[in-house]
């Protein structure tokens, strides 16, 4: 399944497709937790009162790793308007690790698994591509949700509004 879901976001990211905002349900910030790289459990509500981006991806997902730049320079250019990127792997702790340290990723970083991708379907991934990226305002709220890379435009885009 996760490799199928690979395939798609490789699909719409080669022909150049860019999915419309996908808004369901109005959804709310989960009040589940993941462990970080060191093993340690961190909620996703700790970061309630700020737009967060949550980034659901795996380190043999190609769009997952060339979106990886854009959401550092994200993560840099609007960290002072309170914004957050949260990447939760669909991965091997030690691979996302090893990853994490070639691209020096220095966004917060969590690992899932199987409950993050069944968490990603909750908030609108149906199909369990990867990435797929949510986006929620202050107050928790899904703003925006996109399955497939984004850019640093784009993304730049969604946040203004936002901030």
């Amino acid at each position: 399944m996760a490799a199928l879901a690979a395939v798609a976001g490789f699909q719409f990211h080669r022909l150049g497709l860019i999915p419309t905002a996908v808004v369901g349900p109005p959804h709310s910030l989960t009040p589940g937790s993941f462990p970080d790289l060191n093993g340690k459990p961190q909620a996703i509500s700790q970061w309630r009162g700020k737009v967060l981006i949550l980034n659901f991806w795996a380190t043999w997902c190609i769009p997952c790793r060339e979106e990886i730049p854009a959401l550092m320079k994200v993560q840099h250019k609007y960290a002072s308007n309170g914004v957050q990127v949260v990447g939760i792997a669909i991965d091997n702790v030690s691979k996302v690790r090893d990853y994490a340290a070639e691209m020096h990723i220095d966004y917060a970083l969590l690992i899932g698994g199987m409950e993050a991708l069944g968490l990603s379907k909750e908030l609108g991934n149906g199909s369990g591509v990867l990435p797929y990226t949510i986006v929620f305002d202050r107050a928790g709220k899904v703003a925006y949700s996109h399955a497939g890379a984004l850019t640093e435009t784009v993304l730049g885009t969604i946040l203004t509004p936002l901030l």
